[in-house]
């Protein structure tokens, strides 16, 4: 493959990320040396706990799944307890966050925010239906796709000749012979650990024997050549949100198991920037974020083998992507060079090394192998998204959209390629929304409004109908996800409940528009007997600003790309991400995300992040293109950009706004 692309620009985006996961529970010895102690309802769990400790530490210690989409740092509201009168002073007194977000008609009433009470005495804390965690629904399967296969650990065959008083060849001389004289492998290396039982394995295997080989390089295992154990990889993804593991047979290429969950650090921070800061302030926070997502891996990786009947010494092979931060912090390198201008990754290329070194304990000679970063906070999983799409091997011009937590766009051909990086996450992934919850059950997906009526029906995930079709007592709408806010917006807009510019039609008057002097207008989703909250769902005013913001960032930043370029509109747009894959394409273009293009041009790929990954796994090939390909692309920081400002301002009106 040539080098014909442009030299890359650096700098970068600093991104949003939105999520939480709590700690397993595990029963407490309350005879501990603790101050105090706490108990949840309605679950019941309770633990000693010290002073000054909040409930939301409580929480997390307890295995009690409390919502903190801000990472404790009061400022989504989410996490509100309920704490009987008689027990006020034994928290410690509202801060002003609290009387911010809950105001004092609600403290009065026993309202506090569990990240921001301290214990102070024992207490008991009712947690609400809208405040408990449901596991989020984590939509990553693997796609279909698959490349030729060329893994990077191989399995061979061999048979020795035995040692004789005339033939006292040393055993590794003697295997390294065989190899290459059956399978025409030459100048073979060995790791130590291999060397130090191979006298051993060869005798009790009446010399047959199996090595697996690491890139044509390196003898990393030696078994029994009776040994018919699967030879097996992992591919992850390690997202700012979720997680996704594809545990994959490296000889058939076919993937045995899927698991995904949410990443556990987010109880450090829901965005990247509040890790960073957690991994400098705190002497051993960055220890803590990389030893929590790699014990995640870890059990998406026992709970694979464990469906496919393997052994977690069975894999020997791991590839892992994700963004720059994310990147880091799974190898515990220092992210202090990406937290201020000029935004420098401490580590670009790609890298390999032994999967134990990051602490993953599978084949004791599993390798690991991390796609390189673009620049700056567009990192290995963007990567992984072009070797899984190949822009550069197209004529047509492709604009693909990685829509998760971040926004990361790509434009380009085989020609050249462009990418960028905008803040999309809050508002697309449900939070900072009065009523946003990730994909989890009950959580409302899919949105109708009668233009005539005002009429709503909605979908909650969980159940596979309208609500209308359901007995009242089966719909448990808890709140709106993000494919299920960019629906009730556009359908607000196509329904005029709110104009082009964003804002409520003046006049409206209908017992679904909520107008209350001095606070932003609402329109309700879901009447109280329609939700297990016994309160309305509504769509705020600051929400549809939220969407507008996010909508016109990703807009915004297609649009520069595109005049970068020197192209008016793309081809073909290629959505990615989970995301991506749920978005409604219809919806989405009526609110004008995505720059001008036929819609049947718009198609979603799913985790095209998790498939690169699984490709590089499978292909060693893929693993070089993805070397190259983040060598090429042109990084385009927006923040440097004149013209990015005016653009974010046309891009957050709605399609027929006036100027």
């Amino acid at each position: 493959m040539s080098d014909t692309l442009k030299p890359p620009i650096v700098c970068a985006e600093v991104l949003v990320a939105v999520s939480y996961q709590s700690q397993p529970f595990e029963e407490t010895d309350l005879s501990m040396a603790h101050e105090y102690v706490v108990t949840f309802q309605p679950s019941g769990r309770r633990g000693p706990v010290s002073l000054g400790e909040t409930l939301l530490q409580a929480a997390h210690a307890l295995g009690v799944e409390i919502e903190s989409v801000c990472g404790g740092k009061g400022t989504c509201g989410k996490c509100r307890v309920h704490i009987e009168s008689a027990q006020h002073e034994h928290l410690s007194p509202p801060t002003e966050a609290e009387s911010r977000l809950l105001g004092a008609k609600a403290l009065a009433g026993g309202m506090r925010l569990a990240c921001q009470a301290q214990v102070q005495g024992d207490v008991q804390v009712f947690v609400p239906e809208e405040s408990r965690r449901l596991e989020q629904v984590v939509r990553k399967e693997a796609g279909e796709s698959t490349v030729p296969l060329d893994p990077a650990v191989k399995a061979y065959r061999v048979k020795l000749d035995p040692p004789t008083l005339t033939d006292l060849e040393a055993d590794a001389d003697r295997l390294l012979e065989a190899l290459r004289t059956q399978h025409g492998l030459a100048g073979l290396a060995y790791d130590l650990e291999v060397l130090r039982s191979l006298p051993s394995v060869l005798r009790a295997a009446h010399w047959q024997v199996t090595a697996l080989v690491w890139r044509g390089e390196k003898v990393v295992a030696v078994a029994p050549g009776t040994d018919d154990r699967a030879v097996l990889g992992l591919a992850v993804d390690v997202g700012t949100t979720t997680l996704a593991a594809y545990l994959t047979d490296l000889a058939s290429g076919l993937v045995l198991a899927t698991e995904s969950a949410m990443n556990p650090q987010v109880a450090f921070g829901d965005d990247v920037i509040a890790r960073m800061q957690h991994a400098k302030h705190n002497a051993s926070g960055a220890h803590e974020l990389q030893t929590a997502v790699v014990n995640e891996v870890m059990e998406l990786a026992r709970k694979a083998v464990a469906r496919s009947g393997a052994t977690l010494a069975d894999i020997v092979d791991v590839v892992v992507v994700g963004n720059t931060v994310m990147h880091h912090l799974f190898l515990g390198i220092d992210t202090s060079g990406l937290a201020s201008a000029p935004f420098v990754p401490g580590l670009q290329g790609p890298l390999d090394t032994k999967a134990s070194e990051v602490g993953l304990a599978f084949h004791p000679s599993c390798r690991l192998h991390v796609l390189p970063v673009e620049a700056g906070f567009v990192g290995a999983d963007n990567v992984a998204v072009l070797i899984a799409e190949r822009p550069y091997a197209q004529d047509d011009l492709l604009l693909l959209i990685d829509i998760g937590t971040n926004g990361e766009l790509v434009l380009g051909n085989r020609d050249r390629l462009l990418s960028t990086s905008c803040a999309t996450g809050p508002a697309l992934e449900g939070a900072h929304l009065e009523f946003g919850m990730r994909a989890a059950p009950g959580a409302i997906e899919r949105v109708r409004i009668d233009p005539g009526t005002l009429d709503v029906r909605f979908k909650v995930i969980g159940l596979d109908r309208w609500h209308t079709e359901y007995p009242q007592s089966e719909v448990k709408a808890r709140g709106i996800c993000g494919s299920g806010v960019i629906e009730a917006v556009s359908e607000m807009l196509r329904a005029g409940i709110i104009r082009p510019d964003g804002g409520f039609a003046p006049g409206l008057s209908h017992d679904r528009v909520i107008f209350q002097q001095g606070k932003p207008w609402k329109f309700v989703l879901a009447r109280p007997e329609e939700t297990a909250l016994g309160r309305a769902i509504t769509v705020s005013q600051e929400d549809v600003r939220a969407v507008q913001l996010a909508k016109g960032a990703l807009r915004a930043g297609a649009e520069i790309l595109l005049r970068n370029y020197g192209a008016s509109q793309p081809e073909r747009i290629i959505l990615a991400g989970a995301f991506g894959t749920y978005i409604d394409v219809e919806h989405a273009v009526n609110l004008g995300m995505f720059p001008d293009c036929d819609p049947s041009k718009i198609v979603s790929v799913g985790n095209a992040a998790g498939d690169g990954a699984r490709f590089a796994l499978l292909n060693c090939g893929r693993r070089e293109e993805a070397a190259w390909v983040a060598r090429q692309v042109e990084y385009v920081e927006l923040a440097t950009r004149k013209d990015f400002l005016d653009e974010f301002v046309k891009a957050i009106r709605f399609p027929g706004a006036s100027e």
